[in-house]
């Protein structure tokens, strides 16, 4: 098995971390963060044909969801990272951004609800659903969340370390795993799903599907130095495997890489949402400029 790269979608404007609500009647909902004049980020989405995303029916010109109060943990900004349905509601699991002095920035998970097909949008609380904690230290970015039986895993971006790295603040993130009965209440379990190799820095977005009773997860990773313009260090797709949710096996195939050829990524990929839809499995994905250049899809062959 192999992706079958389809092509550039979007790239109207620095459009980071596609996912896609499939839950639409002859049409996809992908949403993604938008960052205007190098401002924070904020939540916007386009609907797609559904099967042939390429052809775009609408394109939202108001941000979902707007960053909270001075002081909130989503203050610096609002980036969706995963989107459920359950019942007649929808979940979307976003990460606030804030400032801080000690390093750049500092990222909790926060939650926004919608009754009425994804059409509005409202923040189920001031503060975070996943956050740092004496369970989890460090800061908490993207997940992907999968039921089973009756208990949702969540797979996380756990920052527990900077480095200073060729004068640089640098995070150090993994995907770690989390569990929850509702939706609301996680529970950190400090255990590493996908754990970083010697010369890595980052592993993120992961993507969790069942296929044929086995779990596949997704997930970008980079090197830990000179990874924002070097092709050889930036992120590249991977995949892991797993029986029971909790032990993963990092396997060699079902990855994503760059093109060999200019184009919109020929420097990274990363960042996937990997979903099923009619018997055909789909991954979005950004490439170069962590989103600067749009997203695009592939399909698995």
């Amino acid at each position: 098995m192999q992706w079958i790269k389809k092509g550039l979608i979007f790239d109207d404007c620095h459009a980071q971390v596609p996912i896609v609500d499939t839950q639409h009647k002859g049409f996809w909902r992908v949403y993604f963060s938008k960052r205007i004049n190098r401002g924070p980020s904020l939540p916007y989405y386009i609907d797609v044909e559904a099967g042939n995303p390429s052809n775009i029916l609408f394109k939202s010109d108001t941000p979902v969801l707007l960053p909270g109060e001075r002081g909130s943990f989503d203050w610096a900004g609002v980036m969706p990272t995963e989107i459920l349905t359950v019942g007649s509601t929808k979940y979307l699991f976003y990460i606030g951004w804030a400032n801080r002095l000690d390093v750049p920035y500092h990222n909790n998970l926060g939650l926004a609800l919608s009754t009425d097909g994804g059409n509005t949008w409202k923040k189920f609380s001031e503060g975070p659903v996943l956050a740092t904690s004496y369970k989890e230290p460090g800061y908490v970015g993207t997940i992907s969340i999968i039921k089973e039986k009756e208990l949702y895993y969540g797979y996380y971006l756990s920052c527990r370390k900077w480095e200073e790295i060729d004068n640089r603040i640098e995070p150090i993130y993994d995907i770690k795993i989390a569990t929850s009965a509702n939706l609301i209440d996680w529970l950190p379990l400090n255990e590493t799903a996908i754990g970083l190799s010697a010369d890595e820095g980052g592993i993120s977005k992961a993507s969790i599907l069942k296929l044929k009773g086995v779990y596949y997860m997704w997930y970008a990773v980079r090197k830990s130095t000179d990874y924002r313009d070097n092709p050889q260090n930036s992120y590249r797709i991977k995949c892991a495997k797993s029986d029971d949710l909790i032990h993963w096996e990092k396997i060699q195939f079902m990855g994503l890489d760059i093109n060999d050829t200019p184009s919109w990524e020929d420097q990274m990929v990363e960042y996937p949402h990997v979903f099923e839809y009619q018997n055909e499995i789909y991954m979005f994905y950004n490439g170069n400029g962590f989103g600067d250049t749009g997203f695009g899809y592939a399909v698995l062959s």
